[in-house]
């Protein structure tokens, strides 16, 4: 049990990787200029006992340490992160990914600006295994895909909708939402890989603001991989196309037919497969998936 009430801002860390990358996120917490907020880290029986003792060493009575008690996986780790939650703002921050010292602060601040908002996203700097500053072709699309504004800015509607479903270019683990909003809705566990695209597509069709605010104050880490070292044909290609043809149908009846086009097209996701196909002649495998997730048509009727 802890004796101490959640402060406003919750951070919770679903934790599963490298103890070490982990602990340099700790740090970046409790470096935050704003020292209203609280930790948890929710481990998700990674076979490493340490992490708790490391975590205790640190007496800081804001950090928490909650342990599965099984390996829940990805989205109901994700899940009990939600149920958890009992402060104003939360967040579920990557346990490799690094807080600048004003993140907290920055964060507070648009949504005092901007109350009614579900949702805030950051400027985000990207870097690799080693923690310095990249620049792959993930991020340059990503960065070409948001919105540009100069100034803190609210977005909603099937504008949103269809900016995002042009291609996500948000960084999930640097947003920061109301708890109230979001506990309203659940995660997907039949998308594991794109639960966070499904999971705010639901806020926004019920309604939700999120508000874009310029300033770089959050490292996300990209770490290297190759074709052959992910799941991506088996999984991530096969969830999106699932996806994005169940949204499509949503959004047609809901009445937003321009992103119920998008959704259907799914440009982004079809050129993110052609680029894999040089990568998948060299490995000598995957090519005739990628080819057909980049052409196979939507079953969505328009």
């Amino acid at each position: 049990m802890n004796p101490h009430p959640p402060a406003s801002f919750e951070i919770f860390v679903p934790f599963w990787g490298d103890p070490d990358l982990l602990f340099a996120t700790v740090q970046s917490v409790l470096a935050q200029s704003d020292p209203d907020w609280q930790l948890v880290v929710v481990d998700d029986a990674y076979p490493d006992p340490s992490v708790s003792g490391r975590l205790a060493s640190l007496a800081d009575e804001r950090i928490r340490y909650v342990r599965n008690h099984e390996n829940l996986g990805i989205s109901k780790n994700f899940a009990r992160c939600l149920d958890l939650a009992s402060g104003e703002l939360m967040m579920f921050l990557g346990c490799d990914d690094l807080l600048h010292p004003d993140f907290v602060s920055t964060a507070r601040a648009a949504h005092r600006r901007f109350p009614d908002a579900a949702m805030v996203e950051v400027g985000v700097r990207v870097i690799d295994d080693q923690g310095r500053p990249v620049n792959p072709l993930a991020d340059r699309v990503k960065r070409a895909l948001m919105p540009r504004v100069n100034d803190c800015a609210e977005l909603g509607g099937e504008p949103l909708a269809v900016s995002l479903l042009r291609g996500n270019w948000l960084y999930w683990p640097s947003l920061v939402f109301r708890t109230d909003r979001v506990q309203q809705h659940r995660f997907r566990d039949d998308l594991p890989i794109i639960l966070d695209l499904a999971l705010i597509m639901d806020m926004v069709m019920a309604g939700d603001v999120l508000v874009l605010e310029p300033t770089v104050c959050f490292s996300y880490r990209r770490h290297t991989a190759s074709l052959s070292s992910t799941s991506l044909l088996q999984y991530r290609l096969p969830d999106e196309r699932r996806y994005y043809d169940s949204v499509a149908a949503e959004l047609t009846q809901r009445g937003w037919s321009r992103a119920a086009r998008t959704a259907r097209l799914r440009l982004t996701s079809r050129l993110h497969a052609l680029s894999l196909v040089p990568e998948a002649v060299r490995a000598g495998s995957g090519i005739g998936g990628l080819f057909d997730h980049a052409f196979r048509p939507s079953t969505v009727p328009r």
